[in-house]
């Protein structure tokens, strides 16, 4: 029987081996323009009309004025691997990878870096170096060998400690860190760029759809730690304008935090493994008809709020940062518990080629935030180096990239724009409720 069964795993074995990778380069396919007569706007538009691709790309062997038609053009590019008809020099950039720590990233950054350079007629050389640990001396020793092999651009998805011992090492290159926003770290080194969103903004934003009290759940990690504060202080302190007279007798606009004693906050951290919030929620007068912002994964937010409905909260709404922007909060919620809720995204400029290309490599910029940092960081260099339009009007600031803040809300079947209500006429009439 053994002897059976080891004879039916061998052919098992055999093709177990089959995802190793081969060294041997992918083969490019060139289209050749065999067509004497030149093609124009509308005779390009009537070869996609009619599926005629490959004469339509035999002529559009360069970036087009149309968008729409270019846009269709860079697609079959990248699906079909269509070698460059553009001589160039060949781009090249660096990853640096702390497996350990990022986990799933080390291959989904690697991912929407490859989608981003295949979409382009130049010529790439895209390189992983993993690491063991952030520790400074096992950087410094990527860094020494990502040079000799002559990478100058880096992209960097470290945690914050390892962000510290890069900026330390004052490396000549030019390092993106896309999971790192400038305001948790102090640096004033020129050749690192600083990608991450910005939670405080999202923060800023979400508190001013809330009404006292502010009930703040979040769980024990890092991240759920430093929103609550930053909530906390946004919230019970509040803006004031005053006017004042400056040295040259003019009066100024001045707008400064003052406390707001009639804002109540009230704070729950909730461990991984809690799964029942009764002796917070119910019967518990402090927090009725409150604001509730939750600062916890996707599945566990989906608890919260079912039990917010469960114990008859009667939350006024649910506030949420760039954590619970997920399609998973559609199909995970009913839609009763979710309909007052506000979800702050940073995500808001979309490229239908390169979110097709992720799509078509199991990859998503979508919705993964870091996912899409990684290619706003691709992006720039990629424009650094070849000087061809970048595909993100994404403004850098004093090395940081600035991305806008949208408040959105979780509809029955997807994220629709949020309409702002005047929360300060419903706190009236909840204060005349309660008195």
């Amino acid at each position: 029987m053994k002897k059976l069964l080891l004879i039916l795993l061998l052919p098992l074995a055999l093709f177990s081996q089959s995802f190793l990778i081969s060294s041997i380069p992918i083969p490019k396919t060139y289209v050749q323009d065999l067509d004497p007569y030149e093609c124009d706007e509308t005779c390009l538009q009537e070869y996609i009309d009619k599926d005629m691709i490959f004469s339509f790309l035999a002529h559009a062997n360069k970036k087009l004025a149309n968008p729409e038609q270019d846009e269709v053009r860079v697609m079959n590019v990248s699906i079909l691997n269509l070698g460059s008809n553009i001589i160039s020099s060949k781009v090249r950039i660096a990853l640096l990878l702390p497996y350990r720590k990022i986990g799933k990233y080390a291959s989904s950054t690697t991912n929407a870096a490859f989608a981003y350079l295949i979409t382009k007629s130049h010529s790439f050389e895209l390189k992983s170096y993993k690491i063991e640990s952030e520790d400074e001396s096992v950087i410094r020793a990527a860094l020494a060998q990502i040079e000799q092999d002559g990478f100058t651009y880096v992209i960097a998805p470290l945690t914050q400690i390892g962000a510290i011992n890069i900026i330390n090492l004052n490396s000549d290159m030019n390092i993106y860190l896309p999971t790192i926003h400038k305001q948790d770290i102090l640096s004033d080194s020129q050749n690192i760029i600083f990608g991450a969103i910005d939670y405080k903004k999202q923060c800023e934003l979400l508190v001013k759809e809330a009404i006292s009290p502010l009930v703040i759940f979040s769980d024990e990690s890092s991240t759920g730690k430093k929103l609550a504060t930053i909530e906390e202080k946004e919230f019970i302190y509040t803006d004031v304008n005053t006017t004042i007279i400056n040295e040259n007798d003019e009066e100024v606009l001045v707008t400064q935090k003052v406390l707001n004693k009639e804002n109540k906050v009230v704070q729950f951290y909730i461990s991984r493994r809690t799964t029942n919030l009764e002796s917070h929620l119910k019967e518990n007068e402090n927090i009725k008809k409150g604001s509730f912002i939750i600062n916890t994964p996707i599945v566990k937010s989906g608890m919260i709020m079912s039990q917010l409905t469960l114990y008859d909260v009667n939350a006024t709404n649910v506030l949420s940062t760039q954590v619970n922007y997920d399609p998973l909060l559609l199909s995970m919620t009913q839609y009763n518990d979710r309909k007052d809720m506000v979800v702050a995204n940073s995500i808001t400029q979309h490229n239908n080629v390169l979110t097709e290309t992720n799509s078509l490599i199991g990859n998503d910029i979508v919705y993964d935030w870091i996912n899409y940092t990684t290619t706003i960081g691709v992006d720039y260099f990629f424009n650094q180096l070849t000087n061809e339009d970048k595909e993100y009007n994404i403004l850098l600031e004093d090395n940081q990239m600035q991305y806008n803040v949208e408040l959105l809300q979780p509809s029955v079947s997807r994220f629709i724009k949020y309409t702002h209500i005047d929360r300060t006429i419903v706190a009236e009439e909840l204060k005349e409720v309660r008195n």
